[in-house]
């Protein structure tokens, strides 16, 4: 019988302007779900009786209240998972919070409800008072700590391992549909078609091999797959993190020690993002996938615009500094339109900000810079 599967939201393909180069949309399809390095995640767990879904009482016209609160025994594993990401050396923070409105992952534990995640940034687009990640089973039983591993890695950018092109696997599609529309799953086809048979583009997935041992790989058993043929008698990656998945989130999130490339060239300490000073233009100097760090320190009080110039797609976020840490404020990425990125907040003397932009290409002659007037 098939595990419990994690099953990520059903979602249309992101739609580029015509004409983009193959260069462009590469890097665009690669990278569009990735957080900007340096970024502090907050992570804030539903508690409270007044937070759940309202479902319909079947027979009856009257709805009643699931709770999204989860025992202490289920968030700790949790809070386990997100420290063995984090002790990686990664160069994203997890920190856990108390209030949702300041939490960019808000997770519950809807039983019933499946176990799923969104994918990297997508979490932005989700109102405050909804989940962006939930477990529908219990995390403490035998073989399910690999399920809250498995989540994170999606909120860090990362897609189902069995989806990737260059996996090769051959499905009996038929005996799959039938398999997940059985318990415990119960999928349609539609969902079973998402989450296993869909191929995704090559630039979207995590490496350019197929990795049957990664914590994005599900497990399933014998008849499902024909080839390669010595996973015909099933597939059982073993639950934890592998080698190639710690290379690949340490390839977007290197080391918060290590500094951006367009920064080394900086006269002061190599450590220390230089200064973004209003009304002075700065040279990026970025290939395609690097990123470069500043900080503002707002001379006067008031609304500033921050954005990049030249031929370029890139992402822009704007964090201000509370209690010692970066916290989003604002951003705007502009990857695959001939605009720049351009985004608006206010900020306030005595106050520190961050600007980090991520180039995903330049596809234009001249220099890319960044500016905040």
């Amino acid at each position: 019988m098939a595990g419990r599967y994690c099953s990520l939201a059903q979602a249309s393909a992101p739609v580029f302007a015509p004409g983009l180069t193959a260069e462009r949309l590469s890097a665009l399809r690669g990278g569009r779900r990735m957080w900007v390095n340096g970024t502090v995640l907050h992570y804030y767990f539903f508690d409270d009786d007044t937070d759940g879904s309202v479902i319909p009482v079947p027979g009856t016209a009257e709805t009643r209240r699931v709770s999204w609160a989860g025992a202490k025994d289920q968030q700790d594993v949790v809070r386990e998972c997100f420290r063995e990401w984090q002790d990686l050396g990664i160069g994203l923070t997890f920190t856990e919070v108390d209030d949702r409105s300041e939490a960019e992952l808000r997770i519950g534990f809807q039983l019933g409800d499946g176990s799923w995640s969104t994918v990297g940034r997508d979490a932005l687009r989700v109102g405050r008072n909804e989940r962006t990640m939930n477990f529908g089973w219990d995390l403490t039983a035998p073989g399910e700590r690999g399920t809250a591993l498995h989540e994170i890695g999606h909120a860090l950018g990362m897609l189902h391992e069995h989806q990737s092109p260059f996996a090769g696997i051959h499905w009996d599609d038929e005996a799959v549909y039938a398999e997940l529309a059985g318990p415990p799953n119960f999928w349609s086809r539609d969902r079973t078609f998402f989450n296993i048979l869909r191929k995704l583009d090559p630039e979207e997935v995590n490496g350019s091999v197929w990795d049957p041992l990664s914590i994005m790989e599900y497990p399933f058993p014998s008849g499902l797959i024909l080839e390669p043929e010595q996973f015909r008698g099933g597939l059982n990656p073993p639950g934890a993190l592998s080698a190639l998945d710690k290379e690949f989130v340490l390839r977007w999130y290197p080391p918060a020690g290590a500094p951006p490339v367009s920064n080394r060239l900086d006269r002061g300490d190599p450590h220390q993002p230089p200064a973004l000073v209003p009304f002075r233009s700065a040279p990026l100097g970025l290939r395609p996938g690097e990123q470069a760090d500043f900080v503002v320190e707002p001379p006067e009080t008031r609304a500033y615009t921050v954005g990049t110039f030249g031929d370029s797609d890139t992402v822009v976020v704007v964090f201000e500094e509370r209690d010692g840490e970066p916290r989003y404020l604002t951003g705007q990425d502009d990857g695959g339109t001939s605009g720049n990125a351009t985004v608006r907040a206010r900020l306030v003397k005595g106050r520190r900000y961050f600007v980090r932009v991520r180039l995903y290409s330049s596809w234009g002659p001249g220099e890319t810079a960044v500016m905040c007037w």
